[in-house]
């Protein structure tokens, strides 16, 4: 009895990490896992990226869409790294080699504001895998 006692009292972050997990939505679980994947990265979150500064953040793509731009096709990738979303936009290109939902890219840039949304405009980039 005494050894159950002291499992249990032992272990009580592991009850809770158990309890917030089992009860969470998946919206927070999703955000949880792609925070923990790009905060070792020495990257800048999304949500305290500063806009005309140059930046360095990461994280996996979201929605890829080919629109125009200018008269011209872009491809645009939305990034999350768990704490908010950025725009990504590569002018002048339909596709972009190893780009699709879900693969995780670091990009370097300046970030503006473009209709209430921030925007990196032709990043340098790198896939990861």
């Amino acid at each position: 009895m005494g050894c159950i006692r002291s499992l249990c009292q032992a272990d009580p972050v592991g009850l809770k990490d158990l309890r917030r997990r089992l009860t969470a939505s998946v919206e927070e679980l999703d955000a949880a896992r792609l925070h923990d994947r790009y905060s070792g990265l020495g990257v800048t979150e999304i949500a305290e990226m500063p806009t005309r500064v140059p930046v360095r953040v990461g994280g996996e793509v979201q929605r890829l869409r080919v629109v125009p731009r200018a008269g011209s096709p872009s491809t645009e990738a939305v990034l999350s790294d768990g704490t908010g979303d950025v725009m990504v936009v590569f002018t002048g290109r339909r596709a972009i080699g190893g780009l699709h939902p879900g693969r995780g890219v670091l990009v370097e840039g300046v970030a503006h504001i473009e209709r209430g949304r921030l925007v990196i405009l032709n990043p340098a980039y790198t896939l990861l895998a």
